[in-house]
C-alpha cells in the first residue's frame, strides 16, 4: 500500500474539546473519509444550563459526517456504531474517556491518538494547562499509536512548540491543536504505508498531567511572580485564578510581571505607581495585574476599575 488515497481510507474521529475540532476538519480538508464522529454527549454549560453540543459535534453536523455520542463504552454494545461503519482507522484528539483495547482493535490500522505533550512526558487529561501552570518552556504534540493505557502507546512523530512567557493555556491550546492537525496529515500516510516504525515510550521519564481542579485557582502571593503569572494564564479559561480582596472573591485572568522593586513590601500588598495600575507584591518580585473581575461584578481591564481599589489593600485576606 506504497500510493494511499485519503479518499480510500475509512476513519471514525473522536474527540470533543476545540482542540480535537481542528484536526477533524484537516482530516476532513485532507481529503480522508472521515465515516463517523464520536463525541461526548452535550452538556449543561453557563449559570442557565443551556445543554450544548461539543465543538467536535458542531462541525461534524456542518460537515454533514454522522455523530454518535456514547455515554461510555463501558457496555459492550455501545462500540456497535463504531464496527457497522467498518473503519480503516480510528482517530482520537481529546477525546475525554480511555478506551477499551475491544475499540481500540476495531479497525485494521489500529487506533492512534494526538496528545498535546512531548511524550513521555505529561501523560494525562491537562497537558496543556500543566504546562504553562508549572512554567514549561516547551511543549509540543506526539502522535501515538493507542493501547489501554494512559497515553502509553507507542510513538509514531511528535514536534515540538516554545512557549511564549506570556502565553495562556487557551492560546497555546489552540497553537498546538493547529500544530497536531498538521502532524497528523503529515504522518498518516507513512504510518498507513508502513514506512514508520513505531517507537515505544520510555516509562521511566513519564511525568503525568491530572485534570485541574476548581480550588488550584487559589493564588498564594507568597509565590515567586513567575509562578503567580503561570497560574493566572494557565487557569484563566477555567476555573480562573482568584484571590480574596476585604473577604470577597476576586478573579485575575490576566497579568504580567512587574518591573517593581518590591524589597520589605509584604507579599500580596497592592502597589499603585498610578491611577490606573495596579501591581501586586509577591513572595519574589511582583504581577502587574491586567484584568480582572470583583464579586458579582463583569470581567474588567484593571484601567477600569484601579481608581476604585486603594494603594496598600492586601490580597489573600
Amino acid at each position: 500500500m506504497s500510493d494511499i488515497n485519503p479518499a480510500d481510507i475509512k476513519i471514525v474521529f473522536m474527540g470533543t474539546p476545540e482542540f480535537a475540532s481542528e484536526c477533524l476538519r484537516v482530516l476532513h480538508d485532507s481529503g480522508y473519509n472521515v465515516v463517523l464522529a464520536v463525541t461526548q454527549p452535550d452538556k449543561p454549560v453557563g449559570r442557565k444550563h443551556v445543554l450544548t453540543p461539543p465543538p467536535v459535534k458542531v462541525l461534524a453536523e456542518s460537515l454533514a459526517i454522522p455523530v454518535y455520542q456514547p455515554s461510555s463504552f463501558k457496555d459492550e454494545n455501545a462500540a456497535e456504531e463504531i464496527v457497522k461503519v467498518q473503519p480503516d482507522l480510528i482517530v482520537t484528539a481529546a477525546y475525554g474517556k480511555i478506551l477499551p483495547q475491544r475499540v481500540l482493535d476495531i479497525p485494521k490500522f489500529g487506533s492512534v491518538n494526538i496528545h498535546g505533550s512531548l511524550l513521555p512526558a505529561k501523560r494525562g487529561a491537562a497537558p496543556v494547562q500543566r504546562a504553562v501552570l508549572e512554567g514549561d518552556e516547551k511543549t509540543g504534540v506526539t502522535l501515538m499509536l493507542m493501547d489501554a493505557g494512559m497515553d502509553t502507546g507507542d510513538m509514531l512523530a511528535s514536534e515540538e512548540y516554545e512557549i511564549p512567557q506570556d502565553m495562556h493555556a487557551k492560546e497555546l491550546m489552540e497553537e498546538l491543536a493547529k500544530e497536531g492537525a498538521a502532524l497528523l496529515v503529515k504522518t498518516l500516510p507513512g504510518y498507513l504505508a508502513g514506512t514508520i516504525t513505531p517507537v515505544p515510550q520510555d516509562n521511566d521519564l513519564a511525568t503525568y498531567s491530572p485534570p485541574i481542579e476548581a480550588a488550584e485557582g487559589l493564588i498564594d502571593w507568597s509565590e515567586t511572580a513567575l509562578a503567580v503569572h503561570n497560574r493566572i494564564r494557565a487557569l484563566s479559561e477555567w476555573p480562573g485564578a482568584y484571590t480574596f480582596m476585604n473577604g470577597k472573591k476576586l478573579k485575575i485572568y490576566d497579568s504580567k510581571i512587574a518591573d517593581t522593586d518590591t524589597e520589605g513590601i509584604p507579599f500580596g500588598k497592592i502597589i499603585k505607581p498610578d491611577k490606573k495600575t495596579l501591581i501586586v507584591s509577591c513572595g519574589t518580585g511582583a504581577v502587574r495585574i491586567l484584568t480582572l473581575q470583583q464579586e458579582g461584578g463583569k470581567v474588567l481591564p484593571v484601567s477600569d476599575i484601579a481608581h476604585n481599589i486603594p494603594e496598600g489593600t492586601m490580597l489573600g485576606e
